[in-house]
C-alpha cells in the first residue's frame, strides 16, 4: 500500500447532519466514542472551525451509568481515561465537561445555555449511540457535523451498503486508503478561552460510586487512558509486530497487540496505529497480516453494524445461515448448558472454561479462541436465538472490548455464519463453520495454555473484587 503525507482535514471524513444559522458561543465537540485528546478527527475538525470563527472550543461528554451491559470493569476504564482527557485538554486551553445522564436529555440544555456556535459529534453504528443522535436531531436549532474518526476509511465512504464480507470490502477500502490513511496535525493550544463556564475536574472514585452494575470487578493488567495506550503501542512494535503472524494465533504466548481495549475506548487512534504500522522498520509481508485485521475486517465490523440495524438477531444472518440453522434445529445437542453453568465456567469442555475464565476474570479472551468459545455455546445450544443471546451477553458483561462492533460481527460470525461461507454439513452447526478441540491441539498446547492461565490467575490475583 502508498500512503499520503497529507495533513489537512479531508472534508469527506465529516458530514451535515443538520443546517442552521451559527449561533454565537462556542464551538462545541460531543466526545462520545473518540475518548482522546490526540489524534482525534472530531477535535481537531472543533478547533479549526473555532479557530476560523474566532471562538473557544468546549468538549462535552455525557456519562449514563446504566449503559446496557456496561459494569464497573467498563466505567473504571472509561472514567479513569477520561480524567486524563480532561488534564489534557486543560493544557490546550480546552475544557471537557461532564453532563450526568442521557444525552438527549442533558445535552440541549447545555447548548442553549452557550449559544453554540456548531456542534461536532463522533459517528456510532451501534443503535442506542443512533437512537440517541437521532432524539437529538428531532429538535436540534444547531448547525451539526458527524465525523467518523474510528474508520481510517469513514463508515459512509467506504461503501452504501452492506458488504458480504472481506473479500468484497477489501478492495473499496484499499483503493480509498491512500487518500484517508495520513498522519495527524497536532492540537494546538486554543486561542480564544470560554468565560463564566467554571472548569470541572473529574474525579474517578466520586464518578464509580454511581455505577449502577459493580458485581464485575476492574482488571490491573492493562491500565486505562491515552498515554498507556501510546506505550502499548510502542511495545507492541518494538517487540510483537514482526513476529505477529507467527504468533497471533497462539493463546500461550503473548503474540497479539492487547490494543483492543484501547481502540474500542477510543483512547488510542486506529489510524494512528496503521500509521506508525505501515511506516516501521518491517517489510509489507510482515506488517499486512495485522493491517488486515486492523483496517479490513475491524471496518467491515462497522459497515456490518451499520448498514444491519438487527446486527445483534439472528434475522440478521445470511439466508443460507438462517435455512441451514432452521434444517438443525431438532438436532441432539451433546450438552445443553444454561447461561449460568457458561457465566461460571462450569461446562465438561476444560478448553472452553479456560475461555470463559480468561475472559471472565481478565476482561480479554484471545482473538483465536473466541471463535471456539462462541462456537461451542452453539453447538449446547437449544437454538441459535439462544446462543446468540448468550455470547453477547457474555461477551458484552466480562469483555472490556465487549459492546463493540467487533463483538456483534465477530459473535455473529461464529453462530450465524456472517462474512463466512457454508461449509459441510454436520449435527447442530449445519453448514456453519465447525471448531472442535482437536482442532485447537493441532494449533496450539492447550494444555500448557490452561496451565498458563492458572499461574496468571493467581499471579495478577484474579477475581479478587479489590479495585485500584
Amino acid at each position: 500500500m502508498t500512503f499520503s503525507t497529507h495533513q489537512d482535514i479531508d472534508p469527506a471524513r465529516h458530514r451535515l447532519l443538520w443546517d442552521a444559522p451559527a449561533g454565537a458561543g462556542p464551538v462545541i465537540y460531543w466526545m462520545s466514542r473518540e475518548q482522546r485528546a490526540h489524534d482525534n478527527w472530531g477535535l481537531l475538525l472543533a478547533q479549526q472551525r473555532a479557530l476560523e470563527l474566532q471562538r473557544p472550543v468546549v468538549v462535552v461528554f455525557c456519562l449514563t451509568t446504566g449503559y446496557p451491559g456496561a459494569n464497573l470493569r467498563h466505567y473504571g476504564f472509561l472514567i479513569r481515561g477520561l480524567a486524563q482527557v480532561q488534564k489534557d485538554l486543560a493544557d490546550h486551553n480546552i475544557g471537557l465537561h461532564l453532563l450526568q445522564g442521557n444525552p438527549e436529555r442533558t445535552l440541549p440544555a447545555f447548548l442553549e445555555s452557550l449559544s453554540c456556535a456548531l456542534l461536532i459529534s463522533d459517528f456510532d453504528p451501534l443503535r442506542i449511540k443512533l437512537q440517541w443522535r437521532n432524539g437529538l436531531l428531532a429538535g436540534s436549532r444547531t448547525p451539526w457535523h458527524e465525523v467518523d474518526g474510528h474508520n481510517i476509511v469513514p463508515c459512509w465512504q467506504a461503501s452504501p451498503k452492506r458488504e458480504y464480507g472481506a473479500y468484497t470490502l477489501r478492495p473499496k477500502l484499499k483503493k480509498l486508503l491512500p487518500r484517508f490513511l495520513t498522519d495527524f496535525p497536532p492540537l494546538a493550544v486554543h486561542p480564544h478561552s470560554m468565560p463564566g463556564l467554571p472548569p470541572q475536574s473529574i474525579n474517578p472514585d466520586t464518578l464509580l460510586g454511581l455505577v449502577q452494575d459493580t458485581s464485575v470487578a476492574e482488571v490491573t493488567w492493562i491500565l486505562p487512558g491515552e498515554k498507556s495506550a501510546r506505550a502499548m503501542l510502542t511495545e507492541f512494535l518494538q517487540n510483537r509486530l514482526e513476529h505477529y503472524s507467527i504468533n497471533r494465533n497462539n493463546p500461550c504466548v503473548k503474540g497479539q497487540s492487547d490494543l483492543s481495549p484501547y481502540l474500542h475506548f477510543g483512547q488510542l487512534s486506529p489510524q494512528r496505529v496503521a500509521w506508525e504500522v505501515s511506516h516501521s522498520q518491517f517489510a509489507p509481508e510482515t506488517t499486512e497480516p495485522f493491517l488486515e485485521e486492523l483496517i479490513i475486517r475491524r471496518e467491515l465490523s462497522d459497515n456490518f453494524c451499520f448498514y444491519t440495524p438487527d446486527y445483534d438477531k439472528v434475522s440478521a444472518f445470511p439466508d443460507w445461515a438462517l435455512k441451514t440453522h432452521d434444517a438443525h434445529r431438532r438436532d441432539t445437542r451433546p450438552y445443553l448448558a444454561d447461561l449460568a453453568e457458561l457465566e461460571k465456567a462450569a461446562s465438561p469442555d476444560l478448553l472452553w472454561n479456560g475461555c470463559q475464565s480468561q475472559l471472565r476474570d481478565h476482561g480479554k479472551l484471545h482473538g483465536y479462541l473466541r471463535m471456539y468459545w462462541a462456537k461451542k455455546i452453539l453447538e449446547w445450544s437449544r437454538s441459535p436465538e439462544e446462543a446468540l443471546d448468550n455470547a453477547i451477553y457474555l461477551n458484552d458483561r466480562y469483555s472490556l472490548d465487549g459492546r463493540d462492533p467487533n463483538g456483534y460481527a465477530g459473535i455473529a460470525w461464529s453462530i450465524g455464519g456472517v462474512h463466512d461461507r457454508p461449509w459441510f454439513d454436520r449435527p447442530v452447526f449445519g453448514k456453519i463453520r465447525y471448531m472442535n478441540q482437536n482442532g485447537c491441539r493441532k494449533k496450539f498446547k492447550v494444555d500448557l495454555f490452561l496451565q498458563n492461565l492458572v499461574e496468571k490467575s493467581v499471579t495478577d490475583g484474579a477475581g479478587d473484587d479489590s479495585q485500584r
